[in-house]
């Protein structure tokens, strides 16, 4: 029969080997941008429409928006997506396992869309504690989407973060701008000092007049001014994009 002493040592024992054991790892989002060869979207498209989306769910991967630039030279061979796993080992795995899939190999192989122009271009991300939770509304088939990238000043990205839930989210919606998602990075050093975001907007038109009240807002202004972020480092990237007629988020 064991001790008391021995049921002590080993009760420590196992609170020790707990302290090793590593953390839970949180969900992940990976922004995926696949650039194809000329007149191969549509191919690309197709392949996502009517294979890949269901093998990503088979293999733990979920699916969260499709879209298409509509800047002229890109909305011909663009596609911008973002997927989520349950977190980065899981993201490893799952890939693993879907390029090893008999049934993906099949049909990358009769999909015509052949080699991409370039490497897809991959950044995993995390969402701010300030992300709203998206709802498809109503739609329309003249929304827009809008990929937004801010790399902030060195160590200006907390105070970013406090604009931005503060403050922009709110003059965002008084402005008729909808929040969709805001990430950071995972990675460093984007992981220190970038904001990856998505908005909607009703149209292209209605987007040009929403920033433009919004950038004329006294509230915004007196914001802005004290929030401490200063300039940022780089200019922000702006993508206007369409959802792909297989995009969850419309």
């Amino acid at each position: 029969m064991p001790t008391a002493r021995s049921l002590a040592t080993a009760a420590a024992a196992v609170a020790f080997l707990l302290t090793l054991a590593p953390a839970v790892q949180a969900e992940v989002y990976e922004l995926r941008i696949y650039k194809t060869n000329e007149g191969k979207l549509d191919a690309l498209n197709a392949r996502f429409r009517d294979h890949t989306m269901r093998l990503f769910k088979k293999h733990g991967i979920e699916s969260m928006g499709y879209w298409v630039p509509t800047d002229r030279d890109d909305s011909q061979n663009t596609l911008i997506y973002v997927i989520k796993h349950e977190s980065r080992d899981a993201a490893k795995e799952s890939w693993k396992n879907f390029l090893a899939d008999p049934e993906w190999k099949k049909a990358a192989a009769e999909s015509g869309v052949g080699r991409l122009a370039e490497r897809p271009e991959s950044t995993y991300m995390e969402l701010t504690d300030y992300s709203p939770e998206y709802r498809n509304g109503e739609g329309d088939e003249n929304d827009v989407f809008e990929l937004r990238i801010y790399e902030a000043a060195e160590g200006k990205l907390g105070k970013l973060d406090a604009r931005f839930r503060d403050h922009t989210i709110g003059l965002f919606a008084k402005h008729g701008i909808k929040s969709v998602a805001y990430w950071h990075p995972t990675d460093s050093p984007d992981s220190e000092n970038t904001l990856i975001y998505i908005v909607e907007h009703e149209s292209d038109e209605a987007a040009q007049l929403s920033w433009k009240s919004f950038a004329a807002d006294p509230e915004w202004k007196k914001a802005a001014a004290a929030s401490g972020v200063g300039r940022l480092a780089n200019r922000p990237t702006s993508i206007y994009m369409t959802p792909t007629d297989y995009s969850p988020i419309k």
